[in-house]
């Protein structure tokens, strides 16, 4: 099975990455890291807009840590893989790359960007994608905040098809996860990608012998967007933060922090 990995550099994602990339050896083919760079002003300036500047962190730690790239970069050179920074992934420079490389699947973990079908169809499996919740619960970019904000103790990560609607594909597969508890969002959403891997490996074996049986495809439940100022405000009131002071020590050994995880429910 020839997979083409697509993520970007973050404290939530770069263990889960990393060790899936490491895990698939020579199977991987490509690695391609989301490059925000051309983004990030503006979706700072959005973020402010909505959020507010509790979200600052929270942005920085999960979508603008750029310098990290090198673990990434030394994991497709070990397994003799292109690495490849992805400005606008449905462009024809990231296409080239796609088509040159072949995969047979296209993996996105902690991707933000939306695949075209015409990407997608790229590769001959199409794609799957490690989603932090138990879908159709929490689709979006910030799942584990309005997890944890809900107070429902329902958290869990969900394999699915990549299809044109946001987190709207078939399951392939699903595991709740207990998080510890006062976890921040961006923790938990560390360590809810991390849970994600044994799924995401059963499911890749699945599809690579033939015997993938995914679920229909459930009916999306609304979009759960990047939180207000109000739900922030509330969540915090009951104790839910987006970031913890102890959460900085994610920076230090980038990818380095795959923690064994509780187990399930």
């Amino acid at each position: 099975m020839r997979v083409a990995l697509l993520t970007l550099a973050s404290v939530i994602s770069d263990a889960a990455s990393l060790a899936f990339a490491r895990g698939l050896g020579r199977d991987l083919v490509l690695l391609g890291l989301s490059d925000p760079a051309g983004r990030g002003p503006a979706r700072l300036r959005a973020a402010l807009a909505r959020s507010g500047p509790a979200m600052l962190a929270y942005l920085l730690l999960g979508y603008g840590v750029p310098f990290r790239r090198g673990p990434h970069r030394d994991a497709a050179a070990a397994a003799g893989a292109a690495f490849v920074h992805v400005p606008e992934v449905n462009g024809p420079a990231f296409r080239a790359a796609l088509r040159q490389a072949a995969p047979d699947l296209i993996v996105t973990l902690h991707f933000d960007q939306i695949l075209a079908p015409e990407t997608l169809a790229l590769a001959r499996l199409g794609g799957i994608n490690l989603h932090p919740s138990l879908l159709p619960r929490h689709r979006g970019p910030i799942p584990a905040f309005w997890a944890l904000a809900e107070g429902r103790g329902e958290t869990g990560v969900s394999i699915h098809r990549l299809v044109a609607r946001i987190d709207a594909g078939a399951v392939l597969a699903q595991r709740p996860v207990a998080l510890p508890e006062g976890v921040s969002a961006l923790e938990a959403a560390r360590l809810l990608h991390l849970a994600g891997l044994d799924p995401l490996r059963q499911a890749l074996r699945a599809l690579a012998e033939g015997r993938a049986d995914p679920a229909p495809a459930p009916e999306p439940l609304p979009y759960r967007p990047f939180p207000d100022r109000a739900a922030i405000r509330d969540a915090a009131a009951r104790g839910v933060r987006l970031v913890r002071a102890g959460d900085l020590r994610l920076l230090r050994n980038p990818g380095l922090h795959a923690t064994a995880m509780p187990p399930g429910r």
